[in-house]
C-alpha cells in the first residue's frame, strides 16, 4: 500500500513539473521558391568565368579566364598560392638556386593544384618557414607554364619566388624564364574575399577577380584536374565545369531521386561534401560519335548555400539557341 501511495505521487509529481515547461513550438517552413531556369554565357571557347549567386538569381561578377596567373589565399591565417587552372597552369620546385638566372624546362618535374581544394593537393605547397611572427620563404626558385589561353596559344614561362607573408602581406618576386625583365610585388590581404589575383604580364598587376565571399555561392569555369587511365594512373586534364564557394557552402549528389521530387525533409538523408570540385564537369558527357556534348538531367544536387538555404539544382543544357556550346543551362529551386 506504501509502495503504490509513493509511486502515485511520484507520477503526479511529474506531471506537474512538466505542465511548468513550454511546449515547443512548431517552426513554420519558409515557402518554396520558384522553379528558376538560367544561362550562364562561358562563351563557346570557355574565355569567361562566372559567379553565380542563387538566391538573387544572377552572375554577381565575370571575367576573362585568362586574367590571372596566380591566387593569394586572403584568410587570415591563410598561405596558399594557387595556379589559375583555367589555363591549364603547371609549376616546378627548382630548389634553392639564384633568382633572376637564365633557366630552360629540361627535366623539370611539375605539378598542378588538384581540383578539391585540399591544402595538401596544392602544387607551389609550403614555400615558407615560420620565424617568429613572420612567414618567411624556404628560398625555392618557381618556374611557372603560365599555360594556354581560349584558342591554345602558349602564354609562356616566368620564375618567380615568394619572399614573405608579413604583416598581411605576401612579398613576392618574378622574371621572364630567361632572367630578363624581373619584377617585385605585393598583395595586402582582403578579408571580403577568398583570394587576391595577380597577372604576370608585363609589370604585373593586382586583380580583383572574385567578388566578397558573401555574395556568390557557384563559379563556372574552366579547370583542370586529374583523371586516371585504366591501369590507374593520374594525369591532368582540362575540363569545363562548376567548383563552389569554400565558405560555409557544401553540395550532396543525387541520382535517386526525379529532380520535382526532392523535398527538404530528404535533406537529412543525403551525405554533403565542401569538395570545391563536388559539382565538377561530369553532369555531361562528349560522344565521339555524335560530336556532341549531353547533359545528364537525371543527376541533381542539392546545394546547402552559405545563408543557410537549401538549393535543389540540376542541369538541362549545354548550348545556346545557336548550337554553341559553353552555355550551361541550370534549373534550381529553393526548398
Amino acid at each position: 500500500m506504501i509502495r503504490t501511495l509513493r509511486f502515485v505521487v511520484l507520477i503526479a509529481f511529474v506531471l506537474m513539473l512538466t505542465s511548468c515547461f513550454k511546449k515547443d513550438e512548431a517552426i513554420a517552413p519558409h515557402p518554396k521558391g520558384d522553379i528558376v531556369t538560367d544561362t550562364i554565357p562561358m562563351t563557346i571557347n570557355y574565355a569567361y568565368q562566372l559567379y553565380f549567386d542563387l538566391s538573387g538569381n544572377e552572375v554577381v561578377l565575370k571575367n576573362r579566364k585568362t586574367a590571372s596567373d596566380l591566387g593569394f589565399e586572403c584568410s587570415p591565417e591563410g598561405w596558399k598560392v594557387i595556379l589559375n587552372t583555367a589555363n591549364f597552369m603547371k609549376v616546378a620546385d627548382k630548389g634553392t638556386v639564384p633568382f633572376g638566372a637564365k633557366y630552360d624546362t629540361a627535366g623539370l618535374v611539375w605539378k598542378f593544384d588538384k581540383s578539391d581544394g585540399n591544402a595538401d593537393s596544392n602544387a607551389v605547397g609550403r614555400w615558407f618557414r615560420v620565424v617568429g611572427d613572420d612567414t618567411v620563404s624556404n628560398g625555392h626558385l618557381y618556374i611557372l607554364n603560365r599555360g594556354i589561353d581560349e584558342n591554345a596559344n602558349s602564354l609562356g614561362f616566368s620564375q618567380v619566388i615568394f619572399d614573405s607573408l608579413r604583416n598581411g602581406i605576401y612579398y613576392f618576386r618574378f622574371a621572364d624564364l630567361s632572367g630578363a625583365n624581373p619584377h617585385s610585388g605585393r598583395i595586402q590581404k582582403d578579408g571580403t574575399v577568398n583570394y587576391l589575383f595577380y597577372s604576370l604580364t608585363g609589370s604585373g598587376s593586382l586583380q580583383q577577380l572574385e567578388p566578397s565571399k558573401d555574395r556568390y555561392d557557384l563559379f563556372f569555369t574552366q579547370y583542370s584536374t586529374l583523371l586516371f587511365t585504366d591501369a590507374g594512373q593520374a594525369y591532368p586534364y582540362l575540363v569545363t565545369g562548376v567548383l563552389i564557394n569554400p565558405v560555409n557552402t557544401e553540395v550532396a549528389v543525387d541520382s535517386v531521386h526525379s529532380f520535382t521530387s526532392i523535398t527538404y525533409q530528404d535533406v537529412s538523408q543525403l551525405t554533403f561534401s565542401n569538395k570545391l570540385d563536388v559539382i565538377g564537369y561530369d553532369w555531361k558527357y562528349y560522344s565521339s560519335v555524335t560530336g556532341a556534348y549531353t547533359v545528364r538531367t537525371g543527376v541533381n544536387y542539392v546545394i546547402h548555400t552559405r545563408q543557410g538555404y537549401y538549393f535543389r539544382l540540376r542541369f538541362i543544357g549545354f548550348y545556346n539557341n545557336k548550337g554553341e556550346k559553353g552555355y550551361p543551362v541550370i534549373e534550381f529551386q529553393r526548398l
